[in-house]
Formats: structure tokens, C-alpha cells, sequence
């Protein structure tokens, strides 16, 4: 094991080194969403996954809430479905 340039340990048998991707990444998103408003935020990361390689899995489960939240004589439920 050696130490990357950020002072974490990296193992050099496995080529990848998560926290150093980690801190990276977190940075990126930092740099984008930095002035946001907290609505601009979550529309950023709604968007973020929708795009993403999830999308299509999230976008099944956003589906089948609104069948669960239409469902006919479904009283006392808030704006969660709940």
C-alpha cells in the first residue's frame, strides 16, 4: 500500500482508489451546484439521476407512486402517499 497525493492510502494491486474518486467527484458536484438554491439543489440531483444510469429504474418508481397516490378511495394519505 502507498499513500496518494491527498495523504490516503491507496492499494496499488487493485488500481482504483475510492477516496480519492470520492473526494473528486464530491468536488465536481461542489463546483456545480455551489450558489444553488435548496429547489435548485434537488432539481439538480432529481435531474443528476434521471440521466443517469438509474434513470430508467427511478423513473419506474416515481410511475408506480402516482399509480399508489391515485388510487380511488384512498383517504387521509399526504403529499407523500403516505
Amino acid at each position: 500500500m502507498t499513500k496518494n497525493d491527498e495523504g490516503t492510502i491507496a492499494r496499488e494491486d487493485e488500481g482504483f482508489d475510492c477516496i480519492a474518486f470520492k473526494r473528486r467527484v464530491q468536488a465536481e458536484i461542489y463546483e456545480e451546484t455551489k450558489g444553488m438554491t435548496h429547489e435548485e439543489e434537488i432539481a439538480y440531483f432529481h435531474r443528476r439521476v434521471a440521466e443517469g444510469p438509474f434513470g430508467k429504474w427511478w423513473g419506474s418508481l416515481e410511475k408506480a407512486a402516482l399509480v399508489v397516490r391515485e388510487k380511488p378511495g384512498d383517504r387521509g394519505a399526504d403529499d407523500r402517499g403516505c
